[in-house]
């Protein structure tokens, strides 16, 4: 069963990776060669969702994340790529681990196939990072890089928000926080029983906790110290 939740984690960052630079595209006929594209590949992330035992649909909005995000999350699973291929010049951030991510496969998890959520408000996150200066991706030809300063929060990319909390317990490269809660809002309206903090989304490890819209997400990568890495909260 681990393959399938390989499958629907990385069809998870692929989708929200084309979806969080699509609206930004100048060209019109590339933007619609790459919609027509991830929409596959949501579907493909739906029912691997489904085959695992996980409710398929489980927020109203897929959120998107930066091409650094991404490019940070597929680096690791790349061996070797062609002599002649450029050089890609997206950010390799430092990898971040969730320790006591839910494991969706495990028998106790079944509710999950009525509920929708594996994790809930107030759980505690065991996370650690690594530092900067790691060969990762092709051929070990990328290092990773943080601008970022001391640790201090942990951001949340979740549905149409952004959120933080507080990192704590830090010792090293180690360090505590606890799930936020609260439900979906979109202009000014509150949709009870859609948790702002649902499905397979993103966490990082920042310096800051600046106020990010989902379309200007990129300006909070040089206070990224350590991420993305993938929560399954449901």
């Amino acid at each position: 069963m681990d393959w399938l939740d390989f499958n629907q984690k990385a069809t998870r960052f692929g989708e929200s990776g084309v979806y969080g630079f699509l609206a930004h595209l100048n060209d019109r006929s590339t933007s619609s060669a790459l919609l027509a594209a991830i929409s596959t590949e949501a579907r493909q992330q739906y029912t691997f969702r489904q085959l695992e035992g996980l409710f398929p649909v489980v927020h109203w909005f897929t959120p998107g994340i930066t091409q650094s995000m991404t490019w940070t999350l597929l680096a690791p699973h790349i061996k070797s790529c062609g002599a002649n291929r450029p050089p890609i010049k997206w950010n390799n951030f430092p990898a971040l681990n969730i320790t006591n991510n839910p494991l969706p496969t495990a028998a106790s998890n079944a509710v999950a196939h009525v509920t929708g959520n594996l994790t809930y408000p107030g759980r505690t996150l065991n996370l650690t990072w690594e530092t900067p200066g790691k060969r990762v991706g092709p051929d070990l030809k990328y290092t990773t890089r943080s601008n970022a300063s001391d640790v201090k929060y942990v951001a949340w990319i979740s549905q149409l928000g952004l959120n933080y909390t507080k990192l704590d317990n830090i010792n090293g490269t180690t360090g505590t926080t606890i799930q936020p809660g609260g439900n979906l809002w979109f202009n000014g309206t509150e949709y009870k029983g859609d948790p702002a903090i649902n499905g397979t989304m993103f966490v990082l490890i920042t310096d800051a906790n600046p106020p990010i819209s989902p379309f200007n997400l990129s300006a909070i990568e040089s206070h990224i110290v350590a991420g993305p890495a993938e929560y399954q909260s449901g």
